[in-house]
């Protein structure tokens, strides 16, 4: 089985890493050969096992989001996690409002991005003209509510509460589950 797809120029290097360190690591955690065009921007994974691919084919696909490798490696790790890409390019076509719309998700030294990473136990990157989440599904879609609140304007604050919320529910639903 074959898959290729394409990523930006500059993120080729990330996932080629110092000496073939990251290419070897995702060819060894996912049984596949992967051969890099850098000139073309593209990634051909080639393998037998068509989920260990797929898997080695989100990873790539997080680190052209932004993703460092550690970080998008956990998508090995726990086969229910997901990479969700929120692209924002359809809502402003002024470089300046892509910024300060990038500039809310991220908060100031970076403390919103993590505010929402802690609360809802995902990875975001915020990257060009997107915003990825690695996460599990129910963690993935409070998540984007989160981020779709900051796009909209809402404040901060509110989005916090919101988030605080949803994991007070999220725990008393485990509590429930069990007893």
């Amino acid at each position: 089985m074959i898959q290729e797809i394409k990523i930006a120029g500059n993120r080729v290097a990330v996932l080629i890493g110092k000496g073939g360190s990251v290419k070897k690591e995702l060819e060894e955690k996912t049984s596949t050969s992967i051969s890099i065009d850098s000139k073309e921007g593209s990634v051909k994974l080639e393998g037998e096992n068509a989920p260990l691919l797929l898997r080695g084919i989100e990873v790539v696909q997080a680190i052209n989001r932004g993703f460092s490798p550690e970080r998008a490696f956990i998508l090995l790790d726990d086969e229910d996690l997901l990479l969700d890409v929120i692209d924002l390019s359809g809502l402003t076509d002024s470089p300046r409002q892509l910024d300060r719309l990038r500039g809310r998700i991220i908060g100031k030294d970076g403390r919103s991005r993590e505010q929402i990473e802690h609360m809802t136990e995902c990875e975001i990157s915020v990257f060009g003209k997107t915003v990825a989440i690695i996460g599990l599904p129910e963690q993935i879609k409070i998540a984007r509510s989160a981020v779709d609140m900051l796009l909209q304007g809402l404040p901060h604050e509110m989005v916090f509460a919101f988030l605080e919320r949803k994991r007070r529910e999220l725990k008393q639903d485990m509590i429930d589950y069990y007893y």
